[in-house]
């Protein structure tokens, strides 16, 4: 019989309705930057839906999205102050370019007309993942005004959210 160490994930030291940051600093559970980090949890929670519902034959982009969801987590620790972690500085040429790829692959005319939500399944997972990215958007813009965040975090929430739309449109045209 093997033994094994349990690490108990509940450490108590929130019972009183607070939190700590990635540097250490202890505040309420009601602060903004909880709203914020719950939405980028949220989001990547839908990516990993996005991945689940994905075709082997889309290998190549479920594998970008992995990136994706540690490109978010480096996000997260950035935005909760942390003072080690940055977010990737190839981070937004990476999902620029794998945009730009996307759109070429699907041609001319690919955004002539407005498109409703849905498709198929996975169509339909991006798009919930690209309105919670939106909403983060909107959160990490707020925070903005209460603290610095980095303008390559919000050029990086605003192209996710392009990307996931074209991921979408590309997942339908497929």
């Amino acid at each position: 019989m093997s033994t094994r160490t349990i690490l108990n994930v509940s450490t108590k030291t929130g019972d009183a309705g607070e939190s700590g940051l990635a540097n250490g600093q202890r505040v309420r559970k009601d602060e903004f930057i909880f709203e914020v980090l719950g939405t980028q949890d949220e989001l990547n929670s839908w990516l990993g839906m996005v991945i689940a519902a994905m075709s082997e034959s889309f290998q190549e982009h479920r594998q970008y999205l992995y990136d994706v969801q540690e490109t978010l987590f480096y996000i997260g620790a950035e935005l909760a102050q942390s003072p080690t972690t940055k977010t990737p500085a190839s981070a937004l040429s990476i999902l620029e370019k794998k945009s730009e790829d996307l759109q070429a692959t699907m041609g001319e005319n690919w955004t002539s007309k407005f498109l409703y939500p849905g498709g198929n399944q996975t169509a339909a997972t991006l798009d919930v993942a690209r309105t919670v990215c939106r909403r983060f958007e909107r959160v990490v813009n707020a925070l903005a005004r209460k603290q610095a965040v980095s303008a390559d975090i919000l050029k990086y929430v605003n192209r996710l959210s392009d990307y996931l739309y074209v991921l979408r449109c590309y997942v339908n045209f497929r």
